[in-house]
């Protein structure tokens, strides 16, 4: 079964490493996506704190995640999922959008059997990355 997983990954912290575990567990192969820079800054009205270079370099050396794939810059933010082949698509328990979204999209493009799994959190008083940035001192 082929995993796919979508984060921003700014910066790479326990709380994604397991999720990233997590995600590995529910199949064979997992694919990860992480945002573009512009995607984020449309997104979530900020500049990442790294580079969308350095978060690839540093999900790609998480040891469940088997392929790393760059976010689109479009304006459609799904167009990615009619383009991977995957059969489970791994959401963080407090990623957007709504697992019933994710559904809409996912039929839309043909993807009726893909199966949409919510992740459990993982200390998320200490690992979360808006916590994570606002209480770093290298943080902008």
């Amino acid at each position: 079964m082929r995993v796919l997983a979508f984060g921003s990954f700014d910066p790479l912290h326990k709380g994604h490493i397991d999720f990233l575990r997590q995600a590995k567990a529910l199949g064979d192969y997992l694919t990860v996506v992480v945002a573009h820079d512009s995607a984020i800054y449309a997104n979530k009205g900020y500049k990442p704190h790294q580079s969308e270079e350095e978060r690839m370099k540093a999900v790609a050396s998480v040891t469940y995640v088997d392929d790393v794939q760059l976010g689109n810059k479009t304006a459609d933010p799904y167009q990615l999922l009619g383009e991977l082949e995957f059969d489970i698509i791994a959401v963080g328990y407090d990623q957007a959008p709504s697992d019933e979204d994710i559904r809409q999209e996912l039929d839309q493009r043909g993807k009726r059997t893909v199966k949409i799994v919510r992740l459990q959190p993982f200390h998320p008083e200490k690992y979360k990355s808006t916590f994570i940035r606002r209480n770093s001192p290298t943080a902008a």
